[in-house]
């Protein structure tokens, strides 16, 4: 299954899952449709007959055992007045401890981009509203871990 034809991706611009399969079918070299979906509105016919469950239930935004980032950055953005500081600091002290464990390595897993940074990466696309309702820059407060965004993207 090489074809664009053949292989079809329902996808949804903010889903960590989506990403990381995008990521797998880069890794193989395998292309793709790309069917963005609507989960909040009208889902398509193909996402209902390929996953019924979607006909009944309102998907959530759900993430596996490795949300630590993802809860930290979600405190940001709910928080208010001093809150926002505090969940701010967490946030940046979690990277902090992510990017001291790359001193001599390009990637969290060594030095070859691993399944750990695939799971990693994907959390990364939250970080924009991290920051803007943070006020901060990930470029600033991680330098090296802001370096291994750009070498995974």
């Amino acid at each position: 299954m090489s074809s664009k034809d053949d292989l079809r991706l329902l996808d949804f611009w903010a889903s960590s899952f989506c990403m990381r399969v995008k990521i797998a079918l880069a890794e193989k070299g395998l292309t793709y449709e790309s069917l963005e979906e609507d989960l909040f509105g009208g889902k398509s016919e193909f996402l209902l007959k390929s996953n019924p469950i979607y006909a009944e239930a309102d998907p959530g935004f759900q993430e596996d055992g490795c949300t630590v980032l993802f809860e930290a950055g979600m405190r940001i953005w709910k928080s208010k007045g001093e809150e926002v500081g505090v969940a701010k600091k967490d946030f940046i002290e979690m990277l902090k401890k992510l990017e001291g464990g790359m001193v001599d390595k390009d990637y969290l897993g060594g030095d070859n981009f691993e399944y750990v940074d695939v799971i990693a990466i994907t959390m990364t696309s939250w970080f924009h509203a991290y920051e803007v309702f943070g006020g901060f820059k990930v470029e600033e407060e991680c330098p090296k871990f802001a370096c291994w965004i750009k070498r995974c993207l």
